[in-house]
């Protein structure tokens, strides 16, 4: 006799295979799908690496030069006082520093171009050698030493050497390095660029002519640049005074150089 039981195990049978079947075919194309994915990235990055290691090319580079004439100068100067006590020293250094301040600022140096670059307190000892009293030695603090400096912009280039010439008779005993520099020079560095560009371009056709080739497009660029030649003026310590005659400074002409180099792809 059929009875209902066998009817809904037999319905859970089929219900199962049906399950497994599709479960099969959904393993079966989930593998090709990725096997087929991995398959194009291999072709995809061996086609990339072949493009690039069969790419023709030639490099070329060229270089631009500007001499042009520092509109800035910069240095510093520094006042050493060394006391037995440090009010002492402090009131003196200070002195000197503000009556160097002022004196470059009536030479037409805006309070923006004046910048504190140090100001330094250090103890200063002497070592006692072995006596009776000290049959060790000992080091004994004998006062103390402080040091200030002021950097100074100077933008009219005719006055550095009476700016110098008014801080060391203002008290100033060390004179830092001084610079000779551009103020706007990326204008300038456009400039050298283009000149660079412009012969590197003009060296790439001819030779493109020389060898019987077309240049395509640009593949790749890159520049350098060469920073402005700074001026060393030497460094002077322990000065009373540079004289009554302000020292002549000469500028000169600073050198901005760009170098670029392009690679051209051909055929």
């Amino acid at each position: 006799m059929f009875k209902y039981q066998d009817l809904k195990i037999n319905e859970n049978k089929f219900l199962l295979k049906s399950f497994s079947v599709v479960l099969i075919l959904f393993l079966f194309i989930s593998t090709i799908y990725i096997f087929t994915s991995i398959q194009n990235k291999i072709k995809e990055g061996k086609y990339i690496g072949q493009d690039l290691e069969s790419r023709n090319t030639i490099s070329v580079s060229g270089i631009g030069e500007i001499y042009v004439k520092p509109d800035l100068a910069i240095t510093s100067f520094s006042v050493v006082t060394e006391k037995k006590e440090i009010a002492e020293a402090m009131e003196e250094n200070t002195q000197k520093m503000n009556t160097i301040i002022n004196s470059i600022k009536e030479q037409g140096v805006e309070e923006k171009d004046l910048k504190t670059i140090g100001f330094n307190i250090y103890p200063r000892y002497e070592w006692y050698e072995k006596t009776l009293l000290y049959p060790n030695g000992k080091r004994v603090l004998v006062g103390y030493e402080i040091r200030q400096s002021l950097e100074v912009k100077i933008r009219d280039m005719g006055k550095i050497g009476t700016i110098i010439q008014k801080a060391t008779d203002a008290g100033a005993n060390q004179i830092g390095n001084l610079q000779f520099t551009i103020d706007q020079e990326e204008e300038f560095k456009k400039q050298a660029r283009e000149s660079a560009i412009k012969e590197a371009k003009e060296k790439a056709e001819e030779l493109a002519s020389q060898l019987g080739i077309k240049l395509v497009r640009i593949v790749n660029f890159n520049e350098s640049k060469v920073m402005p030649y700074f001026y060393d003026y030497k460094t002077a310590t322990n000065i009373e005074t540079i004289g009554e005659v302000a020292p002549q400074i000469e500028v000169g002409e600073n050198k901005i150089k760009v170098t670029v180099n392009i690679i051209y792809e051909i055929n």
